[in-house]
């Protein structure tokens, strides 16, 4: 199996490089020694201490050896009970979404937060019009709502927001990200009417027997409408990133992504990590759909971090989301939106033709690729737009990524392990929408979501992910729910798709390190790699696999220095 290979491999390269070290390097103090006996490597080495000297991992092995290096300035941590891990990568998600969201009003479902009814969504807009005395005509924007978890079983609708005001244009984003709902004066702000067209890759739901806007807004359609930064400065964004970065490092993450970028934010990013570094790694990835042929082709990557940030490559989006219902499949749903007929199947967000010609020159180039693809319609063109790239050639170490990959059928893994494929799989989906998509692909399609287990038996490299802000990036309850699968109601979707805890870890370590081309550099506590470590409170291998959502982070340490601590 293709872990347990490549840990063999990390592994002998440890003991050289151990050996190197204590040749040449004995006489030289450590900055920081861990020890204890739940020293997780990810590396298959048994140690028992780690030393590190500057934002390197200088030695590990016996305690007795380690401590050779100990000297008056050395800071030692006795782990005891406690469990040291690499630190967490997160594989996918929107960094700048989490520090904008910060600020905005969090309209989430237990158990990210309270939000139970339309009615409840109702009375959060009008207290947050009158605490913050938001003068009328100004944006108020609301995130989370899940139509899913809502009594009613239905999105707010247009009329339902203009009883918090009518005064204020008002636009909540859905959960999921791929639709919105918008009140009457945000509708008219947009120029939205019952005369507008639905867009290429969206739709304008309308009310029933009309054609007059019903307020929600799927995909592409949501662009007419301004984004949560609208009434955000530029020092205020700036504060909100930095402070989002402890957020990560609270959770033990110490490389985050940032998804679905332009390339003058990233601009903006970089300047700013020059100034100063950021306290983890941000690895960013441009958004393709929207850039002109010119555009894209000037795209590249940073091969190396700069303060922190680097440009990673970039990302198209295929299709939507099966919580919101519009991941593009190829038979149709169980169970579909309101007013859908019987073959409703979604549909693709971005044009299949324009997606499929821009992959050559990107696989050319050496640009890595993400492409958002939940449903197995989506999926395969992300497939076949990789399998027509590399036709007749020799296949590059491309390492394009799947990203959610949800929906992705037995005979599409294949497809990942022949065209060296990365699956990353949005894996706490059983628990927040499983019993969701029971209702909308049927138990079959439904028990097969994110499937971990299929693919570590195939020997394929894979990752899992928050997709934070969707839900907070909480490491450790992604691994729970990789591992347990349970749905809200208690029901297990999927049993033959569990993985082993040390499967899930190896998904947000090494695994994502592997995903960006970082392999040598992190997700292994070996010696030579970067001295990024999560200390959990208890060794999740042999924790209570239910009970290891509530494990919690002591410290975050990032390039060698402590980012977080409880």
């Amino acid at each position: 199996m293709l872990l347990k290979q490549r840990t063999r491999i990390i592994a002998a390269g440890a003991v050289v490089l151990l050996s190197a070290f204590s040749i040449n390097s004995s006489a030289q103090q450590a900055d920081l020694i861990f020890a204890g006996e739940n020293i997780v490597t990810m590396d298959a080495s048994d140690v028992a201490a780690v030393a590190v000297r500057g934002d390197r991992i200088v030695a590990s092995g016996s305690r007795a050896d380690v401590f050779q290096l100990r000297g008056e300035a050395t800071r030692v941590i006795e782990l005891g009970e406690q469990a040291l891990l690499p630190g967490f990568i997160d594989a996918h998600g929107h960094f700048s979404g989490v520090s904008r969201y910060a600020d905005l009003l969090d309209l989430s479902s237990p158990p990210v937060g309270g939000i139970t009814s339309v009615e409840d969504i109702v009375h959060a807009l009008r207290l947050r019009i009158e605490q913050q005395r938001i003068p009328a005509g100004e944006l108020v924007f609301g995130f989370g709502y899940d139509d899913s978890l809502l009594a009613e079983g239905r999105h707010p609708n247009r009329d339902d927001l203009d009883l918090a005001s009518t005064n204020h244009p008002i636009v909540v984003r859905h959960v999921s990200g791929h639709l919105l709902a918008a009140n009457t004066m945000a509708l008219e702000q947009a120029g939205i009417s019952g005369t507008t067209q639905n867009p290429e890759g969206g739709i304008i739901r309308r009310r029933e027997g009309s054609n007059e806007p019903d307020g929600v807004m799927e995909e592409t359609a949501m662009e007419a409408f301004p984004g949560s930064s609208a009434n955000m400065g530029r020092e205020k964004l700036s504060r909100l990133r930095r402070e989002a970065i402890d957020i990560y490092a609270g959770y033990g993450i110490t490389t985050i992504q940032d998804a679905n970028i332009s390339t003058a934010y990233a601009d903006l990013l970089r300047a700013e990590a020059e100034v100063e570094p950021y306290a983890v790694d941000i690895v960013a990835f441009i958004m393709a759909n929207p850039l002109s042929d010119e555009e894209l082709q000037e795209v590249s990557h940073d091969q190396n971090y700069t303060g922190g940030f680097r440009v990673g490559g970039v990302k198209f989006t295929l299709d939507g989301s099966p919580q919101g219902r519009t991941a593009w499949m190829s038979q149709p749903y169980t169970e579909g939106p309101p007013g859908q007929s019987a073959d409703y199947v979604a549909y693709p967000s971005y044009s299949p033709e324009a997606y499929k010609a821009r992959m050559p020159d990107l696989l050319a180039r050496g640009v890595p690729v993400l492409a958002h693809a939940n449903g197995d319609a989506a999926i395969q063109l992300m497939i076949d737009g990789i399998a027509e790239a590399v036709s007749g050639g020799v296949l590059p170490d491309h390492r394009s990524v799947a990203i959610h990959a949800q929906l992705a059928r037995p005979d599409q893994l294949i497809q990942f392990k022949e065209l060296g494929i990365v699956p990353s799989y949005y894996s706490v989906h059983p628990y927040f929408w499983g019993d969701w998509h029971r209702l909308s692909f049927g138990e079959e399609r439904a028990s097969f979501i994110s499937p971990v287990k299929a693919t570590v038996d195939l020997g394929i490299p894979y990752t899992v992910h928050n997709d934070s802000p969707v839900v907070p990036p909480d490491i450790m309850r992604l691994v729970s729910i990789t591992v347990n699968r349970l749905t809200r109601s208690g029901y297990v979707l999927g049993p033959d798709q569990r993985a082993s805890v040390l499967e899930a870890l190896y998904a947000v370590t090494q695994g994502a390190a592997y995903q960006y081309f970082e392999e040598d550099e992190k997700g292994s506590i070996t010696v030579g790699k970067r001295a990024d470590f999560v200390i959990l409170e208890q060794n999740p291998l042999t924790a209570d696999p239910l009970g290891l959502a509530d494990i919690a982070i002591v410290e975050t340490f990032a390039r060698g220095l402590s980012v977080y601590k409880q």
